[in-house]
Order: structure tokens, then sequence, then C-alpha cells
């Protein structure tokens, strides 16, 4: 019987109409549940036989923390690290080398690297940011930016990771610009973030730049008579040619966190 790690896996089997015939107002949201042992793949009408009897009935197998989860992983990119030259990659990336050590800018900070693939930066890097800048550092082609903006879902492999963004990254990003009022102006402040042309009629545009060559817009629409804020994030169409869609989720959802908790730490909620 196939072992299922995580929701998205069970999402990617669906058909993703959102029918309700399971009782839950999405295809993410039964995912969610599946994975959670609220309920059984077999509660959709709409999965084949084939598919319920090869992943079962049974509560997917969660790891034993997300945390080690993702140590686990950072451990097996840092080995990938000690195969690369960093002298040489230093232009690829976008970055720097002396020292016996790749220096590269993460939001406006410097953030190093040795060959062991050990980071060390001033500010605090969180396990979701952590794997990104590994697989940065591995995978990106050094593609320049192109200056052509597109929403996650247009990018190659967005699509079927699309739903999951805009719940985990979008919504909570606009929860915490409706609530928090100096956000953008800290984004400028303490991360270097770019104020640009209004963007899609947006009140506010501002770009960051989480790496390099991954820079991200940030569309805000201030509430309105009759209608409520929005709040889009948006990618350079070459995203993927740097950094894998997972990373880019990953470093969607990083960030969302960092600003939540700088949000909480202002005494907003």
């Amino acid at each position: 019987m196939a072992q299922i790690k995580n929701a998205m896996e069970i999402f990617k089997l669906l058909e993703k109409s959102n029918c309700r015939e399971c009782n839950e107002k999405t295809c993410l949201a039964f995912a969610g549940a599946v994975f959670q042992g609220k309920k059984q793949l077999s509660e959709c009408p709409r999965l084949s036989s084939d598919i319920i009897k090869q992943y079962g009935n049974e509560k997917a197998e969660k790891p034993a923390s997300a945390e080690q989860d993702m140590e686990a992983a950072a451990l097996g990119l840092k080995r990938k690290i000690t195969e690369i030259d960093l002298s040489s990659s230093a232009e690829r990336l976008g970055g720097i080398f002396s020292n016996k050590k790749l220096t590269i800018k993460i939001l406006g900070k410097n953030v190093h690297v040795n060959s062991e693939g050990n980071l060390s930066s001033d500010i605090h890097l969180h396990p979701w940011v952590t794997i990104p800048i590994l697989n940065y550092i591995i995978d990106s082609s050094g593609a320049p930016v192109s200056g052509k903006w597109v929403p996650f879902r247009e990018l190659k492999n967005g699509k079927t990771w699309a739903p999951l963004f805009g719940q985990r990254c979008e919504k909570p990003l606009k929860k915490v610009a409706d609530t928090y009022t100096d956000l953008f102006e800290d984004m400028i402040r303490l991360f270097k973030g770019r104020e640009v042309e209004k963007h899609y009629s947006a009140d506010i545009s501002l770009v960051l730049h989480p790496l390099p060559k991954v820079p991200i817009l940030i569309c805000y629409w201030k509430p309105g008579e009759g209608f409520e804020s929005s709040l889009n994030l948006f990618f350079d169409s070459t995203a993927e040619e740097n950094l894998n869609i997972e990373s880019l989720y990953a470093l969607g959802t990083g960030l969302v966190r960092m600003f939540e908790k700088i949000s909480l730490r202002h005494g907003y909620q």
C-alpha cells in the first residue's frame, strides 16, 4: 500500500472540481481532512477504485514532526552542497565568494554558506527559508530576471500548487496587511523592499528579493466602499529556472510566517 506523506500528495490524486459531494467546500479541504484522519479517501465519489485500493483507507502516516522532516531534508541538501564549487558558482547565483564562503543577499541581509552547506547570518534562518536557499544554490540556472511578472498559478508547475499557495501565503499575508499598518514601510525599511509603479492598479506595489534572482512582487488593494481588500503575489517569469516550485511555495510561506511574527510583536492580531 502506497504511503502518503502530505496533503498535497492527496490533492494531486483528486480531479479538483470542488464538487462538494464529499461535504467539504473544496478538494483541497478534503485532502487536508484525509491527511488529518478526519475523512477517508473513499469518501470522494469521483476517485477510481484503483486509486482507492492503491492508497487505501488508512490514515496517512504523518512525520513525527514537521520541523524534524524539514531538518532531515536540509541535511540531504547540505550533502549536495559539498559537491558544488561555490567559488565558480558565485556569479551564477548573484553572490560573491570570499574567505571560503559564498555570500548572497536574502531580503537585503548577508547570508554566508560554507563548503559543508552550513548557513550563517545575523538574521534567524527558519527551515522554511533555509531549504529554498540550499535548493537555489544547487539548482539555479542563473537565468537573469526578465522583468515580466506572473501569478503563481501561471508558473510552469504552479497550477497544482496554486490553491494551497493562495490559502497559506496570499490569504494570511492579506490579513496581516489589513491590520499591520506599518507592514509595507517595514518591508522597505527592514528588508530592502522597493516600491514600484502601481501594477494592476494596486494601491501598493512593492518588490522584495528573498533570493538574488527570485524577486517577488506584492500588490495590495485597500478596502473600499462595498468591497474588501485584496492581495496577490507575483513572480518573475524565470522563477522556476532558478528555484523549483516546492521551494517557491516554501519561500512564500516562510515570508508570511515571518511577517505574522513581526506583526504580533507590534501588538497586531
